[in-house]
Protein backbone atom coordinates (compact mmCIF):
# COMPACT_ATOMS: atom_id res chain seq x y z
CA UNK A 1 0.00 0.00 0.00
CA UNK A 2 1.40 3.37 -1.01
CA UNK A 3 1.81 5.74 1.96
CA UNK A 4 0.01 9.09 1.72
CA UNK A 5 2.14 12.04 0.57
CA UNK A 6 3.62 14.21 3.29
CA UNK A 7 1.91 17.52 3.87
CA UNK A 8 3.71 20.49 2.35
CA UNK A 9 5.54 22.69 4.85
CA UNK A 10 3.84 25.97 5.67
CA UNK A 11 5.79 29.08 4.54
CA UNK A 12 5.64 30.32 8.12
CA UNK A 13 8.12 27.62 9.18
CA UNK A 14 10.88 29.02 6.99
CA UNK A 15 9.92 32.60 7.89
CA UNK A 16 10.31 31.79 11.61
CA UNK A 17 13.68 30.18 10.91
CA UNK A 18 14.76 33.24 8.92
CA UNK A 19 13.66 35.51 11.78
CA UNK A 20 15.68 33.44 14.25
CA UNK A 21 18.77 33.80 12.06
CA UNK A 22 18.17 37.55 11.76
CA UNK A 23 17.90 37.93 15.54
CA UNK A 24 21.00 35.77 15.94
CA UNK A 25 23.17 38.05 13.78
CA UNK A 26 21.32 41.26 12.78
CA UNK A 27 24.54 43.03 11.80
CA UNK A 28 25.26 40.31 9.24
CA UNK A 29 21.82 39.63 7.80
CA UNK A 30 20.56 43.26 7.97
CA UNK A 31 16.88 42.26 8.07
CA UNK A 32 14.13 40.52 6.14
CA UNK A 33 11.25 41.19 3.78
CA UNK A 34 7.85 39.75 4.68
CA UNK A 35 5.51 39.63 1.69
CA UNK A 36 1.77 39.03 1.91
CA UNK A 37 -0.59 40.49 4.48
CA UNK A 38 -1.80 37.57 6.59
CA UNK A 39 -2.33 36.54 10.22
CA UNK A 40 0.93 34.58 9.95
CA UNK A 41 2.86 37.77 9.19
CA UNK A 42 1.18 39.65 12.02
CA UNK A 43 2.10 36.87 14.45
CA UNK A 44 5.72 36.88 13.26
CA UNK A 45 5.98 40.67 13.53
CA UNK A 46 4.59 40.48 17.07
CA UNK A 47 7.21 37.87 17.97
CA UNK A 48 9.95 40.08 16.50
CA UNK A 49 8.65 43.06 18.50
CA UNK A 50 8.94 41.05 21.69
CA UNK A 51 12.46 39.89 20.82
CA UNK A 52 14.01 43.23 19.79
CA UNK A 53 13.12 46.95 19.74
CA UNK A 54 11.31 47.88 16.52
CA UNK A 55 10.63 51.48 15.48
CA UNK A 56 7.79 52.08 13.03
CA UNK A 57 8.78 54.00 9.88
CA UNK A 58 5.97 56.34 8.71
CA UNK A 59 4.95 56.07 5.08
CA UNK A 60 5.78 59.71 4.20
CA UNK A 61 8.73 60.28 6.51
CA UNK A 62 10.97 63.21 5.58
CA UNK A 63 14.73 63.56 5.84
CA UNK A 64 14.55 65.56 9.07
CA UNK A 65 12.62 62.86 10.90
CA UNK A 66 14.65 60.05 9.36
CA UNK A 67 18.15 61.48 9.74
CA UNK A 68 17.64 63.98 12.55
CA UNK A 69 18.27 67.72 12.52
CA UNK A 70 17.18 70.89 14.21
CA UNK A 71 14.16 70.80 16.54
CA UNK A 72 12.60 74.06 15.43
CA UNK A 73 10.18 74.59 18.33
CA UNK A 74 12.77 73.80 21.00
CA UNK A 75 15.39 75.97 19.26
CA UNK A 76 13.09 78.99 19.06
CA UNK A 77 12.15 78.53 22.71
CA UNK A 78 15.73 78.12 23.95
CA UNK A 79 17.26 80.73 21.68
CA UNK A 80 19.91 78.29 20.52
CA UNK A 81 20.05 75.31 18.17
CA UNK A 82 18.54 72.19 19.71
CA UNK A 83 19.16 68.97 17.86
CA UNK A 84 16.60 66.20 17.53
CA UNK A 85 17.48 62.57 16.82
CA UNK A 86 16.27 60.80 13.70
CA UNK A 87 14.55 57.45 13.41
CA UNK A 88 17.70 55.75 12.13
CA UNK A 89 19.61 56.86 15.20
CA UNK A 90 16.74 55.91 17.51
CA UNK A 91 16.70 52.40 16.01
CA UNK A 92 20.37 51.73 16.84
CA UNK A 93 20.62 48.27 18.34
CA UNK A 94 17.20 47.34 16.98
CA UNK A 95 15.43 47.63 13.66
CA UNK A 96 13.12 49.86 11.67
CA UNK A 97 9.90 48.30 10.38
CA UNK A 98 8.36 49.78 7.22
CA UNK A 99 4.79 49.01 6.18
CA UNK A 100 3.66 49.12 2.53
CA UNK A 101 7.30 49.02 1.52
CA UNK A 102 6.39 48.55 -2.15
CA UNK A 103 5.39 52.23 -2.20
CA UNK A 104 8.54 53.56 -0.58
CA UNK A 105 10.09 56.58 -2.24
CA UNK A 106 13.46 56.02 -3.89
CA UNK A 107 15.11 58.84 -1.91
CA UNK A 108 14.06 57.30 1.42
CA UNK A 109 15.26 53.90 0.21
CA UNK A 110 18.64 55.43 -0.57
CA UNK A 111 18.96 56.87 2.93
CA UNK A 112 18.06 53.50 4.46
CA UNK A 113 20.47 51.64 2.19
CA UNK A 114 23.30 53.90 3.37
CA UNK A 115 22.31 53.30 6.99
CA UNK A 116 22.34 49.53 6.42
CA UNK A 117 25.82 49.73 4.90
CA UNK A 118 27.12 51.77 7.82
CA UNK A 119 25.70 49.25 10.31
CA UNK A 120 24.09 49.79 13.68
CA UNK A 121 20.52 49.34 12.50
CA UNK A 122 18.47 46.77 10.59
CA UNK A 123 15.27 46.78 8.57
CA UNK A 124 12.06 44.77 8.36
CA UNK A 125 10.06 45.43 5.18
CA UNK A 126 6.36 44.60 5.01
CA UNK A 127 5.48 44.04 1.34
CA UNK A 128 1.73 44.39 0.74
CA UNK A 129 1.91 44.38 -3.06
CA UNK A 130 -1.08 42.84 -4.81
CA UNK A 131 0.70 42.23 -8.13
CA UNK A 132 3.86 40.14 -8.69
CA UNK A 133 5.47 43.05 -10.52
CA UNK A 134 5.28 45.33 -7.48
CA UNK A 135 8.01 45.11 -4.88
CA UNK A 136 9.99 47.18 -2.39
CA UNK A 137 13.04 49.02 -3.77
CA UNK A 138 15.69 46.63 -5.03
CA UNK A 139 18.36 48.71 -3.28
CA UNK A 140 16.94 47.45 0.03
CA UNK A 141 15.90 43.88 -0.80
CA UNK A 142 19.39 43.39 -2.24
CA UNK A 143 20.86 44.13 1.20
CA UNK A 144 18.42 42.11 3.30
CA UNK A 145 19.25 38.44 3.60
CA UNK A 146 15.78 36.90 3.69
CA UNK A 147 12.72 37.21 1.44
CA UNK A 148 9.71 35.42 2.94
CA UNK A 149 6.34 35.14 1.20
CA UNK A 150 3.58 34.48 3.73
CA UNK A 151 0.61 35.18 1.46
CA UNK A 152 -0.27 31.48 1.25
CA UNK A 153 0.35 30.65 4.92
CA UNK A 154 -2.54 29.06 6.77
CA UNK A 155 -1.02 29.23 10.25
CA UNK A 156 -0.67 31.96 12.81
CA UNK A 157 -0.13 30.07 16.04
CA UNK A 158 2.99 28.64 17.58
CA UNK A 159 5.36 31.42 16.48
CA UNK A 160 8.28 31.22 18.90
CA UNK A 161 11.73 32.65 18.26
CA UNK A 162 13.76 30.29 20.39
CA UNK A 163 17.27 31.43 21.39
CA UNK A 164 20.25 29.72 19.73
CA UNK A 165 22.14 26.88 21.34
CA UNK A 166 25.61 28.12 20.34
CA UNK A 167 27.64 31.09 19.13
CA UNK A 168 28.53 32.00 15.56
CA UNK A 169 32.15 32.57 16.58
CA UNK A 170 32.40 28.90 17.53
CA UNK A 171 31.43 27.69 14.04
CA UNK A 172 34.30 27.05 11.65
CA UNK A 173 34.37 28.88 8.30
CA UNK A 174 32.93 26.99 5.34
CA UNK A 175 35.29 24.74 3.44
CA UNK A 176 36.35 25.64 -0.08
CA UNK A 177 34.18 22.87 -1.56
CA UNK A 178 31.14 24.16 0.32
CA UNK A 179 31.65 27.68 -1.02
CA UNK A 180 32.05 26.34 -4.56
CA UNK A 181 28.82 24.35 -4.15
CA UNK A 182 26.91 27.46 -3.01
CA UNK A 183 28.31 29.47 -5.92
CA UNK A 184 27.34 26.73 -8.40
CA UNK A 185 23.81 26.66 -6.95
CA UNK A 186 23.48 30.44 -7.22
CA UNK A 187 24.61 30.28 -10.84
CA UNK A 188 22.08 27.53 -11.60
CA UNK A 189 19.26 29.64 -10.14
CA UNK A 190 20.35 32.80 -11.94
CA UNK A 191 21.18 34.64 -8.71
CA UNK A 192 23.84 37.17 -9.63
CA UNK A 193 24.07 39.11 -6.37
CA UNK A 194 27.30 38.64 -4.45
CA UNK A 195 25.55 39.80 -1.28
CA UNK A 196 23.11 36.89 -1.56
CA UNK A 197 26.01 34.44 -1.81
CA UNK A 198 27.66 35.95 1.28
CA UNK A 199 24.36 35.79 3.16
CA UNK A 200 23.91 32.14 2.16
CA UNK A 201 27.35 31.22 3.49
CA UNK A 202 26.70 33.01 6.79
CA UNK A 203 23.23 31.46 7.02
CA UNK A 204 24.74 27.97 6.76
CA UNK A 205 27.12 28.73 9.64
CA UNK A 206 24.32 30.31 11.68
CA UNK A 207 22.07 27.29 11.18
CA UNK A 208 24.83 25.14 12.60
CA UNK A 209 25.19 27.53 15.56
CA UNK A 210 21.44 27.43 16.25
CA UNK A 211 21.75 23.70 16.77
CA UNK A 212 24.93 23.96 18.86
CA UNK A 213 27.26 22.51 16.21
CA UNK A 214 30.71 23.85 15.44
CA UNK A 215 30.76 22.92 11.76
CA UNK A 216 28.16 23.41 9.00
CA UNK A 217 26.94 20.23 7.34
CA UNK A 218 24.99 19.41 4.20
CA UNK A 219 21.67 20.05 5.92
CA UNK A 220 22.85 23.53 6.93
CA UNK A 221 23.97 24.31 3.40
CA UNK A 222 20.65 23.09 2.01
CA UNK A 223 18.80 25.23 4.55
CA UNK A 224 20.80 28.29 3.55
CA UNK A 225 19.97 27.66 -0.11
CA UNK A 226 16.29 27.31 0.77
CA UNK A 227 16.16 30.50 2.84
CA UNK A 228 18.42 32.84 0.87
CA UNK A 229 18.92 31.69 -2.73
CA UNK A 230 15.66 29.96 -3.70
CA UNK A 231 13.40 33.06 -3.18
CA UNK A 232 15.76 35.03 -5.45
CA UNK A 233 15.73 32.54 -8.34
CA UNK A 234 15.32 34.02 -11.80
CA UNK A 235 15.37 30.71 -13.67
CA UNK A 236 14.84 27.04 -13.01
CA UNK A 237 18.02 25.01 -12.50
CA UNK A 238 18.86 22.79 -15.51
CA UNK A 239 17.67 19.23 -15.34
CA UNK A 240 19.58 16.81 -17.50
CA UNK A 241 17.47 14.06 -19.03
CA UNK A 242 19.31 10.85 -18.49
CA UNK A 243 19.06 8.23 -21.24
CA UNK A 244 18.07 4.75 -20.08
CA UNK A 245 21.09 2.46 -19.78
CA UNK A 246 21.45 -0.20 -22.50
CA UNK A 247 20.28 -3.65 -21.58
CA UNK A 248 23.07 -6.06 -20.77
CA UNK A 249 22.95 -9.82 -20.46
CA UNK A 250 22.75 -11.06 -16.89
CA UNK A 251 26.18 -11.78 -15.36
CA UNK A 252 27.25 -15.32 -14.52
CA UNK A 253 26.22 -16.65 -11.13
CA UNK A 254 29.73 -16.39 -9.77
CA UNK A 255 29.74 -12.61 -10.52
CA UNK A 256 26.40 -11.72 -8.93
CA UNK A 257 27.86 -11.39 -5.44
CA UNK A 258 30.66 -9.15 -6.71
CA UNK A 259 28.15 -6.96 -8.57
CA UNK A 260 25.91 -6.59 -5.50
CA UNK A 261 28.94 -5.46 -3.49
CA UNK A 262 29.80 -2.84 -6.10
CA UNK A 263 26.20 -1.57 -6.08
CA UNK A 264 26.55 -0.87 -2.41
CA UNK A 265 29.64 1.27 -3.08
CA UNK A 266 28.14 3.76 -5.57
CA UNK A 267 29.85 7.16 -5.39
CA UNK A 268 27.94 9.87 -3.53
CA UNK A 269 26.46 12.67 -5.66
CA UNK A 270 28.36 15.94 -5.86
CA UNK A 271 27.47 18.48 -3.14
CA UNK A 272 26.45 21.11 -5.71
CA UNK A 273 23.96 18.64 -7.21
CA UNK A 274 22.43 18.07 -3.78
CA UNK A 275 22.06 21.80 -3.19
CA UNK A 276 20.58 22.43 -6.64
CA UNK A 277 17.95 19.75 -6.03
CA UNK A 278 17.23 21.27 -2.61
CA UNK A 279 16.80 24.67 -4.23
CA UNK A 280 14.51 23.28 -6.90
CA UNK A 281 12.26 21.74 -4.25
CA UNK A 282 12.13 24.90 -2.14
CA UNK A 283 11.36 27.55 -4.78
CA UNK A 284 8.06 29.19 -3.71
CA UNK A 285 5.02 27.97 -5.63
CA UNK A 286 4.16 31.33 -7.21
CA UNK A 287 7.73 31.92 -8.29
CA UNK A 288 8.03 28.35 -9.53
CA UNK A 289 5.03 28.86 -11.81
CA UNK A 290 6.54 32.02 -13.29
CA UNK A 291 9.89 30.38 -13.90
CA UNK A 292 8.27 27.32 -15.46
CA UNK A 293 6.61 29.63 -17.99
CA UNK A 294 9.94 31.26 -18.77
CA UNK A 295 9.04 34.50 -16.98
CA UNK A 296 11.81 35.84 -14.80
CA UNK A 297 10.41 38.02 -12.01
CA UNK A 298 10.75 41.71 -12.84
CA UNK A 299 10.87 43.58 -9.60
CA UNK A 300 10.15 47.10 -10.74
CA UNK A 301 8.88 50.16 -9.00
CA UNK A 302 6.62 51.35 -11.77
CA UNK A 303 2.95 50.47 -11.63
CA UNK A 304 2.46 51.36 -15.25
CA UNK A 305 0.32 54.40 -14.57
CA UNK A 306 2.59 56.96 -16.18
CA UNK A 307 5.84 58.80 -15.69
CA UNK A 308 6.73 60.46 -12.41
CA UNK A 309 7.57 64.12 -12.77
CA UNK A 310 8.37 66.99 -10.45
CA UNK A 311 5.57 69.47 -9.91
CA UNK A 312 5.38 72.86 -8.19
CA UNK A 313 1.92 72.89 -6.64
CA UNK A 314 0.39 69.43 -6.35
CA UNK A 315 1.12 65.74 -6.10
CA UNK A 316 3.01 63.63 -3.61
CA UNK A 317 5.01 65.89 -1.25
CA UNK A 318 8.79 65.55 -1.43
CA UNK A 319 11.52 67.12 0.66
CA UNK A 320 12.02 70.86 0.38
CA UNK A 321 14.98 72.23 -1.55
CA UNK A 322 16.86 75.55 -1.57
CA UNK A 323 15.29 78.07 -3.91
CA UNK A 324 13.24 81.23 -4.31
CA UNK A 325 9.42 81.12 -4.09
CA UNK A 326 8.75 82.15 -7.65
CA UNK A 327 7.68 80.52 -10.89
CA UNK A 328 4.79 78.82 -9.13
CA UNK A 329 6.93 77.38 -6.30
CA UNK A 330 5.64 77.86 -2.76
CA UNK A 331 7.73 78.84 0.23
CA UNK A 332 8.39 76.06 2.75
CA UNK A 333 8.32 78.24 5.85
CA UNK A 334 9.16 75.60 8.46
CA UNK A 335 12.06 74.25 6.41
CA UNK A 336 13.35 77.79 5.83
CA UNK A 337 13.29 78.52 9.57
CA UNK A 338 14.96 75.19 10.30
CA UNK A 339 17.77 76.12 7.90
CA UNK A 340 18.24 79.54 9.51
CA UNK A 341 18.20 78.60 13.20
CA UNK A 342 21.70 77.02 13.43
CA UNK A 343 23.29 80.25 12.17
CA UNK A 344 21.60 82.73 14.53
CA UNK A 345 24.47 83.04 17.04
CA UNK A 346 27.03 83.58 14.27
CA UNK A 347 24.90 86.15 12.49
CA UNK A 348 24.18 88.11 15.68
CA UNK A 349 27.91 88.32 16.43
CA UNK A 350 28.53 89.50 12.88
CA UNK A 351 25.87 92.23 13.20
CA UNK A 352 26.64 93.17 16.81
CA UNK A 353 29.52 95.48 15.98
CA UNK A 354 27.62 97.14 13.15
CA UNK A 355 24.50 98.05 15.18
CA UNK A 356 22.44 96.79 12.30
CA UNK A 357 18.68 96.73 12.53
CA UNK A 358 18.69 93.01 11.91
CA UNK A 359 20.59 92.31 15.12
CA UNK A 360 17.43 92.76 17.21
CA UNK A 361 15.22 90.60 14.95
CA UNK A 362 13.92 87.36 16.48
CA UNK A 363 15.21 85.42 13.45
CA UNK A 364 17.89 86.70 11.10
CA UNK A 365 17.09 85.28 7.67
CA UNK A 366 19.32 85.16 4.62
CA UNK A 367 18.50 84.38 1.02
CA UNK A 368 20.30 81.05 1.24
CA UNK A 369 17.92 79.97 4.03
CA UNK A 370 14.86 79.99 1.79
CA UNK A 371 13.38 76.62 0.89
CA UNK A 372 10.59 75.84 -1.56
CA UNK A 373 8.16 72.94 -1.58
CA UNK A 374 8.53 70.08 -4.02
CA UNK A 375 5.85 67.71 -5.21
CA UNK A 376 5.83 64.68 -7.46
CA UNK A 377 2.84 63.79 -9.58
CA UNK A 378 2.31 60.89 -11.90
CA UNK A 379 1.57 61.96 -15.45
CA UNK A 380 -1.47 60.47 -17.15
CA UNK A 381 -0.57 57.58 -19.43
CA UNK A 382 -1.88 57.30 -22.96
CA UNK A 383 -1.65 53.92 -24.68
CA UNK A 384 -1.83 54.39 -28.45
CA UNK A 385 -2.93 51.36 -30.42
CA UNK A 386 -1.73 51.37 -34.04
CA UNK A 387 -3.71 48.61 -35.75
CA UNK A 388 -2.98 47.10 -39.13
CA UNK A 389 -6.50 46.99 -40.67
CA UNK A 390 -5.35 45.65 -44.02
CA UNK A 391 -5.73 42.28 -45.71
CA UNK A 392 -7.79 39.23 -44.98
CA UNK A 393 -6.72 39.03 -41.33
CA UNK A 394 -8.03 42.51 -40.55
CA UNK A 395 -11.28 41.30 -39.03
CA UNK A 396 -9.49 39.21 -36.37
CA UNK A 397 -6.94 41.92 -35.58
CA UNK A 398 -9.56 44.63 -35.31
CA UNK A 399 -11.80 42.52 -33.08
CA UNK A 400 -8.92 41.86 -30.70
CA UNK A 401 -7.87 45.51 -30.71
CA UNK A 402 -11.44 46.63 -30.02
CA UNK A 403 -11.76 44.23 -27.12
CA UNK A 404 -8.38 45.17 -25.63
CA UNK A 405 -9.21 48.89 -25.87
CA UNK A 406 -12.50 48.34 -24.06
CA UNK A 407 -10.86 46.27 -21.33
CA UNK A 408 -8.18 48.91 -20.77
CA UNK A 409 -10.75 51.70 -20.71
CA UNK A 410 -12.78 49.80 -18.14
CA UNK A 411 -9.98 50.39 -15.62
CA UNK A 412 -8.90 53.79 -16.96
CA UNK A 413 -10.12 55.70 -13.93
CA UNK A 414 -8.20 53.38 -11.62
CA UNK A 415 -4.89 53.62 -13.50
CA UNK A 416 -5.26 57.24 -14.70
CA UNK A 417 -4.77 56.03 -18.24
CA UNK A 418 -6.24 56.96 -21.59
CA UNK A 419 -6.43 55.06 -24.85
CA UNK A 420 -6.12 56.19 -28.48
CA UNK A 421 -6.51 54.19 -31.69
CA UNK A 422 -4.84 54.65 -35.07
CA UNK A 423 -5.84 52.35 -37.95
CA UNK A 424 -3.94 52.08 -41.23
CA UNK A 425 -5.10 50.37 -44.43
CA UNK A 426 -5.07 50.93 -48.18
CA UNK A 427 -3.17 54.16 -48.78
CA UNK A 428 -3.94 56.06 -45.58
CA UNK A 429 -3.69 56.08 -41.80
CA UNK A 430 -6.34 57.65 -39.62
CA UNK A 431 -6.71 58.60 -35.97
CA UNK A 432 -10.05 56.94 -35.25
CA UNK A 433 -10.06 57.46 -31.49
CA UNK A 434 -8.28 60.45 -29.93
CA UNK A 435 -6.95 59.96 -26.37
CA UNK A 436 -9.96 59.31 -24.18
CA UNK A 437 -11.20 57.64 -21.00
CA UNK A 438 -14.77 57.48 -22.24
CA UNK A 439 -15.82 53.86 -22.71
CA UNK A 440 -19.08 54.91 -24.37
CA UNK A 441 -17.30 57.08 -26.92
CA UNK A 442 -14.77 54.35 -27.65
CA UNK A 443 -17.44 51.73 -28.26
CA UNK A 444 -19.34 54.03 -30.62
CA UNK A 445 -16.18 54.82 -32.60
CA UNK A 446 -14.95 51.23 -32.72
CA UNK A 447 -18.27 49.78 -33.83
CA UNK A 448 -17.75 50.63 -37.51
CA UNK A 449 -13.97 50.34 -37.78
CA UNK A 450 -13.21 49.52 -41.46
CA UNK A 451 -10.77 46.87 -42.72
CA UNK A 452 -9.16 45.51 -45.89
CA UNK A 453 -6.69 46.77 -48.52
CA UNK A 454 -2.91 47.22 -48.58
CA UNK A 455 -0.50 47.69 -45.67
CA UNK A 456 0.85 51.28 -45.40
CA UNK A 457 2.94 50.50 -42.32
CA UNK A 458 5.07 53.66 -42.59
CA UNK A 459 1.94 55.83 -42.66
CA UNK A 460 0.57 54.11 -39.61
CA UNK A 461 3.82 54.51 -37.68
CA UNK A 462 4.08 58.18 -38.63
CA UNK A 463 0.48 58.83 -37.56
CA UNK A 464 1.05 57.05 -34.24
CA UNK A 465 4.26 59.03 -33.66
CA UNK A 466 2.44 62.32 -34.25
CA UNK A 467 -0.21 61.35 -31.70
CA UNK A 468 2.50 60.35 -29.21
CA UNK A 469 4.36 63.63 -29.71
CA UNK A 470 1.14 65.55 -29.10
CA UNK A 471 0.55 63.57 -25.90
CA UNK A 472 4.09 64.18 -24.62
CA UNK A 473 3.84 67.90 -25.43
CA UNK A 474 0.88 68.09 -23.04
CA UNK A 475 2.92 66.66 -20.19
CA UNK A 476 1.62 63.09 -20.36
CA UNK A 477 3.47 59.86 -21.06
CA UNK A 478 2.83 57.94 -24.28
CA UNK A 479 3.31 54.31 -25.25
CA UNK A 480 2.66 52.58 -28.56
CA UNK A 481 1.12 49.14 -29.04
CA UNK A 482 1.43 48.19 -32.71
CA UNK A 483 -0.64 45.27 -33.99
CA UNK A 484 0.80 44.17 -37.32
CA UNK A 485 2.64 41.36 -39.03
CA UNK A 486 5.24 43.87 -40.25
CA UNK A 487 4.77 42.97 -43.95
CA UNK A 488 4.47 46.44 -45.50
CA UNK A 489 3.56 46.78 -49.19
CA UNK A 490 2.58 50.48 -49.48
CA UNK A 491 5.29 53.15 -49.31
CA UNK A 492 5.03 56.40 -47.36
CA UNK A 493 3.95 58.30 -50.52
CA UNK A 494 1.12 55.82 -51.22
CA UNK A 495 2.84 53.95 -54.05
CA UNK A 496 2.84 50.14 -54.04
CA UNK A 497 6.06 48.13 -53.73
CA UNK A 498 7.46 46.03 -50.92
CA UNK A 499 11.15 47.14 -51.05
CA UNK A 500 10.39 50.85 -50.73
CA UNK A 501 7.59 50.19 -48.24
CA UNK A 502 9.99 48.25 -46.01
CA UNK A 503 12.56 51.08 -46.14
CA UNK A 504 9.94 53.72 -45.29
CA UNK A 505 8.61 51.61 -42.42
CA UNK A 506 12.12 51.19 -40.99
CA UNK A 507 12.73 54.96 -41.25
CA UNK A 508 9.42 55.68 -39.48
CA UNK A 509 10.30 53.17 -36.76
CA UNK A 510 13.71 54.74 -36.20
CA UNK A 511 12.07 58.17 -35.89
CA UNK A 512 9.94 56.79 -33.06
CA UNK A 513 12.99 55.24 -31.41
CA UNK A 514 14.87 58.56 -31.65
CA UNK A 515 12.13 60.20 -29.58
CA UNK A 516 12.42 57.45 -26.96
CA UNK A 517 8.74 56.53 -27.14
CA UNK A 518 7.96 53.19 -25.48
CA UNK A 519 6.69 50.67 -28.01
CA UNK A 520 5.46 47.10 -28.21
CA UNK A 521 4.94 45.19 -31.46
CA UNK A 522 2.29 42.47 -31.21
CA UNK A 523 2.19 40.00 -34.11
CA UNK A 524 -1.14 38.16 -34.00
CA UNK A 525 -0.98 36.72 -37.53
CA UNK A 526 -1.57 33.01 -37.96
CA UNK A 527 2.09 32.41 -38.83
CA UNK A 528 4.37 35.09 -37.34
CA UNK A 529 7.41 35.80 -39.48
CA UNK A 530 10.66 37.70 -38.94
CA UNK A 531 9.23 41.04 -40.04
CA UNK A 532 7.53 41.80 -36.73
CA UNK A 533 10.68 41.17 -34.70
CA UNK A 534 12.71 43.31 -37.11
CA UNK A 535 10.20 46.15 -36.72
CA UNK A 536 10.44 45.93 -32.92
CA UNK A 537 14.24 46.08 -33.16
CA UNK A 538 14.07 49.24 -35.29
CA UNK A 539 11.65 50.77 -32.79
CA UNK A 540 13.95 49.89 -29.89
CA UNK A 541 10.89 48.28 -28.31
CA UNK A 542 9.61 44.84 -27.46
CA UNK A 543 8.15 42.09 -29.60
CA UNK A 544 5.37 39.68 -28.71
CA UNK A 545 4.00 36.93 -30.96
CA UNK A 546 0.40 35.97 -30.15
CA UNK A 547 -0.91 33.99 -33.14
CA UNK A 548 -4.02 32.81 -31.26
CA UNK A 549 -4.96 35.70 -28.98
CA UNK A 550 -8.27 37.05 -27.83
CA UNK A 551 -8.89 40.50 -26.40
CA UNK A 552 -8.32 39.48 -22.78
CA UNK A 553 -5.09 37.64 -23.61
CA UNK A 554 -3.88 40.67 -25.56
CA UNK A 555 -4.55 42.99 -22.63
CA UNK A 556 -2.85 40.61 -20.18
CA UNK A 557 0.16 40.39 -22.49
CA UNK A 558 0.40 44.18 -22.70
CA UNK A 559 0.20 44.49 -18.91
CA UNK A 560 2.80 41.74 -18.38
CA UNK A 561 5.36 42.71 -21.02
CA UNK A 562 5.19 46.39 -20.09
CA UNK A 563 4.50 48.37 -17.66
CA UNK A 564 4.27 51.08 -20.29
CA UNK A 565 5.64 54.30 -18.95
CA UNK A 566 9.00 54.17 -17.19
CA UNK A 567 9.54 55.75 -13.85
CA UNK A 568 11.59 58.87 -14.30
Amino acid sequence: MTPPPAAAADPLDDAVLAARLFLFAPAIFKGLTLRGSSPAREALVLALTEAMPLRRLPGHVDDERLLGGIDLAASLSAGRPVRQTGLIEEAQGGALIAGMAERMDASIAGRLAQALDEGGTALVLLDDAAEPEEAPPASLTERLAFLCDLSSSRRWQGVELAPPAGRLADVAPLAEDDLHALAATAESLGVESLRALIHAAEAARSLAALSGRTEAGKADLAGAVRLVLAPRATRLPPQDAEAPPPEEPPPPDNQQDDQSDSDRQQPEPDLSEILVEAARASIPAGLLEQLAQGKAPRRTQSSGTGQKRKAATRGKPLGARPGMPRGGHKLALIDSLRAAVPWQAVRRRELGGENGADSDAPIIMRKEDLRVRRFEERAARVTIFAVDASGSAAAARLAEAKGAVELMLAQAYVTRSEVALVAFRGTSAELLLPPTRSLTRARRTLAELPGGGGTPLAMGLNAAREVAESVVAKGRSAALVILTDGRANIAADGSPGRPQAAKDAEAAARAIAARQIDSLVVDISARPGPEGAALAAALGGRFLALPRADARMLKQAIDAVQPLGKAA
